[in-house]
């Protein structure tokens, strides 16, 4: 079995981008991630993008495209992607006025294939990450979550799994790794903790809940293709949270 290849999702860097995003991916680079995942491209063309990327190094792993940009324009979506070489476009999130309700989560379902179909006819690879509210719904007798990929198809719509989302809703990241093995090319490595009121408190990685070398073993014997760092809020400045999370990961992941 190969070994996952490491990428950072710059959601986690998103005021640093927002300041220079140029020298913040070259922050990355030297940190020693592989690849990025991109949540927001700045004001960067695909084409200086692409020689950004092949400057520094960096895999263009995906991107996570909001479900109204692939409504409004999904061929731009796939070009910009195809023009950096990412391979994977995927759904990040939706909007609490987008969520659906029981079986109104079905024509969303529907999309989302009609959607994953047109992306893999033109070469790449389409996902959804989750958050918690997908385990929260049912559609009939199953999670939405588990709905989803019941009605569509693995060739459409793949996996990228977030193992502290997936805890914080009560269930078992590993369990759902092993059912998902397969379709599950991108897994996001995130650790946390709870508040007093329960709310999630997002910290690097070996410093929360997460069983995260068992997770890290699990993905590989899944046949994950990369380990995406990501962190949502971080309490020290977040280019020192991202190398210490990366610093965990080299002694860890790489002794699996």
């Amino acid at each position: 079995m190969s070994k996952p290849g490491i990428g950072l999702q710059l959601y986690t860097l998103r005021e640093e981008t927002a300041k220079d995003f140029r020298g913040t991916l070259r922050k990355v680079a030297e940190l020693g991630y592989e690849g990025v995942e991109f949540a927001g491209y700045g004001d960067l063309s695909a084409e200086e993008m692409k020689a950004l990327l092949d400057e520094l190094g960096l895999k263009a792993i995906s991107s996570h495209v909001p479900l109204q940009a692939m409504k409004d324009n999904l061929q731009q979506e796939i070009d910009y992607l195809k023009t950096i070489g990412a391979k994977y476009m995927i759904c990040p999130y939706l909007a609490p006025e987008d969520r659906p309700k029981g079986e109104g989560w079905r024509e969303l379902f529907s999309f989302l294939q009609e959607a994953g179909t047109e992306v893999r006819k033109q070469g790449l690879v389409f996902g959804y990450h989750n958050h918690d509210f997908e385990f929260q719904d049912h559609v009939g007798e199953l999670t939405a979550f588990d709905a989803l990929f019941s009605d569509t198809t693995p060739e459409a719509v793949q996996v990228e799994l977030d193992v502290c989302w997936v805890q914080f809703a009560g269930q078992d990241p590993l369990a759902y790794i092993k059912k998902y093995a397969g379709r599950l090319p991108l897994l996001h490595l995130k650790d946390f903790s709870k508040d007093e009121q329960g709310h999630m408190v997002t910290l690097e990685l070996g410093k929360g809940s997460v069983d995260l070398p068992a997770v890290t073993e699990a993905a590989i014997e899944a046949g994950v293709e990369w380990l995406i760092v990501e962190q949502d809020f971080c309490q020290n400045p977040p280019l020192t949270s991202v190398e210490n999370s990366l610093n965990w990961l080299k002694d860890h992941h790489l002794k699996v």
